[in-house]
């Protein structure tokens, strides 16, 4: 299921690179093609959309009957392989994100990255805890020559990674090699709450203010520096913390946006959030803010809020005074 997923990803890469490469303006990615319930769908999306649908009409084992769950497709009108299966009959529900970070990509500001997970078919019971194989694949820039493929399956720990980096020049793989941070706290490192648009904003700075100075608080000494970065894909983002770059990262827009009257369509929902087993695989820690798993419906509208960390010692540091400052604002 793994190696299938893996093939899934990368013919999303081949395809949008190769379109992207072909294209003469940025206007050509950047166009808006549709507004959904889910999300704008730029030019460059529609690109990605057609290679899944292809691929899974010519790939997918027909023993292995699956629902597909994706970005540019409506929950109300399911799509299953082989053609025609009827939902009841499938084994399997596929949820994928062509482009996670198409933002970056049309603009060809950072990686993007394609996403894919399965879980076994529980009908609309089927949620994020649910998934058991998880595949992401980059979508890098115009002037990278790599770039990195990661996969895993629930319940094989660390050494069941599946990490590689290809070589965009002239082929070929090499191994690659992805440690979250073993750091016991956010000194001189990466710690980041999303606050992409202008929409909610100054409530999001304002909760992740009081929570470094809570932080401050319970340490000895002056706040520590602690760095902020803003990566506009939440797959990037749960890269950054199993690279070892970032060591936590929070999405709060669902519990945020509705507080400021914003539309929840620009908040992260369960195809951008799918591979998040790869990271808890990892040895990171991937949860509800207010406590627990992650268990939205796999389905393309259901906001999902999140909290990413490289270790349970952070989560473990940060989860008490973050839940008592969601308390405090009306959030639990």
């Amino acid at each position: 299921m793994l190696d299938l997923l893996f093939a899934l990803t990368g013919a999303i890469r081949t395809r949008v690179l190769a379109a992207r490469n072909a294209a003469a303006t940025q206007e050509e990615l950047s166009g808006i093609a549709a507004v959904t319930r889910a999300d704008v769908i730029y030019r460059i999306d529609k690109v990605g959309e057609a290679a899944i649908v292809e691929w899974f009409a010519a790939h997918w084992p027909g023993e292995w009957p699956v629902q597909l769950v994706m970005e540019g497709l409506e929950d109300d009108a399911p799509t299953t392989f082989p053609a025609g299966t009827p939902v009841g009959e499938t084994r399997w529900k596929c949820i994928v994100d062509p482009i996670d970070g198409t933002r970056n990509l049309m603009y060809d500001k950072r990686s993007a990255w394609a996403l894919a997970a399965i879980a076994p078919q529980r009908g609309a019971a089927t949620s994020l805890a649910d998934l058991a194989v998880a595949a992401m694949a980059e979508l890098p820039t115009s002037k990278a020559w790599r770039a990195d493929d990661v996969g895993a399956v629930r319940g094989r720990g660390p050494a069941g990674i599946v990490a590689r980096s290809h070589d965009l020049r002239g082929g070929g793989t090499q191994p690659l090699v992805l440690r979250p941070s073993r750091a016991q706290d956010f000194a001189h490192g990466f710690a980041s709450f999303v606050r992409f648009f202008p929409e909610g904003k100054t409530l999001t700075a304002q909760i992740e203010t009081e929570l470094w100075e809570r932080l401050r608080g319970a340490a000895d000494g002056p706040l520590p520096v602690v760095f902020d970065d803003q990566y506009l894909t939440t797959g990037g983002q749960l890269y950054e913390l199993l690279a070892g770059h970032d060591r936590m990262i929070g999405d709060l827009r669902p519990l945020v946006l509705p507080k400021v009257g914003a539309a929840e369509a620009l908040a992260c929902h369960p195809y951008d959030i799918c591979t998040a087993l790869v990271l808890e695989e990892a040895g990171g820690v991937v949860e509800d803010p207010r406590g627990g798993p992650l268990r939205a419906p796999l389905d393309t509208t259901t906001p999902v809020a999140w909290i990413g960390y490289a270790n349970p010692t952070l989560a473990t540091l940060v989860r008490p005074h973050l839940q008592a400052i969601l308390r405090t604002q009306g959030m639990m």
